[in-house]
């Protein structure tokens, strides 16, 4: 899936060449693709849906917020709610770190690599407009491209659940837009409402 909003620079031309070339590494395929490079990919359709507007910063965090996801397996962690989320804070600190280098390799300052790291350690949700526009898009990417295929592997209590974590997670702005862009099911529209 081809990026719709184009690069604005060279260096973040050269940022997103270095995610992807990292990201078309990733051993699991889907639909013929790299799954890390699918991803990436669809979260930059999905930004640039959301925030046509953003910042080359929110871009490059929108592009690599799973560079390489594949080289930490959620098995090195225990198989319970504790490891799940020492998994991804662990994974958020190499996304930021992997994507920090690929930046000042760029020629991106110190400053915009901190905001791009404390956008893909998500510090800050609900309390930076930077951090809470890569939520809402990765809520988005998850909606659209995710929540199908993964609903059919739950049982529908669990995914009521899901959906009301996953609408929490976004901002009114992006509830109300999921509303109007997605067929979104009672019981699970109420989420989107509140």
């Amino acid at each position: 899936m081809p990026n719709p909003q184009p690069a604005t620079s060279p260096r973040l031309d050269k940022v997103f060449a270095a995610i992807d070339a990292a990201n078309a590494q990733d051993p699991n395929r889907k639909e013929g693709e790299a799954d890390a490079l699918l991803y990436g990919q669809r979260m930059s359709a999905e930004q640039a849906l959301l925030y046509p507007e953003a910042s080359e910063v929110l871009r490059i965090a929108c592009r690599g917020q799973h560079i390489e996801r594949w080289l930490l397996a959620r098995q090195e962690f225990p198989m319970d709610r504790a490891g799940y989320l020492a998994w991804r804070t662990e994974q958020g600190r190499r996304h930021a770190a992997r994507v920090a280098g690929l930046m000042a390799e760029a020629g991106y300052g110190a400053e915009e690599i901190a905001q791009a790291e404390k956008m893909l350690t998500k510090q800050g949700i609900k309390r930076d407009d930077g951090v809470q526009a890569l939520e809402d898009v990765a809520c988005f990417t998850f909606i659209r491209w995710y929540l199908g295929p993964f609903a059919g592997t739950r049982e529908p209590e669990e995914m009521v659940r899901i959906v009301e974590k996953t609408a929490r997670k976004m901002s009114a702005m992006a509830r109300a837009r999921a509303l109007e862009e997605f067929p979104i099911p009672a019981p699970f529209d109420a989420s989107f409402r509140a």
